[in-house]
């Protein structure tokens, strides 16, 4: 059995401002900010055993992307193994539309839902997060483009499994 963690992120072009240390003799740095409310949207799913990671771009979140996502997901099914998805409770997880799908594929898939309103117990939370640190904190991104080709540079380091990401989602 493979036990996978999904859910979906958003990141801003305006970046993410956070505290820094700067030294003293330093001049206070300026960080250009881009006044725009466009974003990437992703789904992710990290396999819990190894720290593998499954990334789909995605421009909105609907029943039929994130079936598409999970079509993506099952490609990376092990042989001879059953692949349990914890998900989160938002309403495509549990749309209708997805009920056809999940049923000519209940032998070796399964959704699990997390208990409402508690995303600090999806370990792909900390995934979302560290990429943020890595990627967009106290950066500009002129271009939506600029910011997706930071993002996907990042996570292409953890399309493979990988001490980092095992150590980071580990459930204690």
């Amino acid at each position: 059995m493979d036990l996978w963690c999904e859910d979906e992120c958003h990141f801003q072009q305006h970046g993410s401002r956070c505290v820094m240390w700067v030294p003293p003799e330093t001049v206070d740095p300026v960080l250009l900010h881009a006044p725009t409310r466009k974003s990437i949207g992703l789904f992710g799913a990290v396999r819990l055993d190894d720290g593998y990671l499954v990334t789909h771009v995605e421009d909105r979140f609907d029943a039929l992307s994130f079936q598409r996502f999970l079509s993506t997901l099952g490609r990376h099914l092990r042989k001879g193994r059953k692949m349990i998805v914890i998900v989160d409770n938002a309403r495509w997880h549990h749309a209708k539309r997805l009920k056809p799908w999940l049923q000519q594929r209940d032998k070796w898939f399964q959704l699990d839902f997390l208990p409402p309103y508690s995303p600090d117990l999806n370990p792909i939370e900390r995934v979302w997060k560290l990429t943020r640190r890595c990627c967009t904190h106290n950066r500009y991104f002129p271009t939506l483009d600029d910011l997706l080709c930071a993002v996907t540079n990042q996570l292409q380091l953890w399309h493979t499994p990988n001490k980092i990401l095992k150590r980071l989602c580990a459930i204690i």
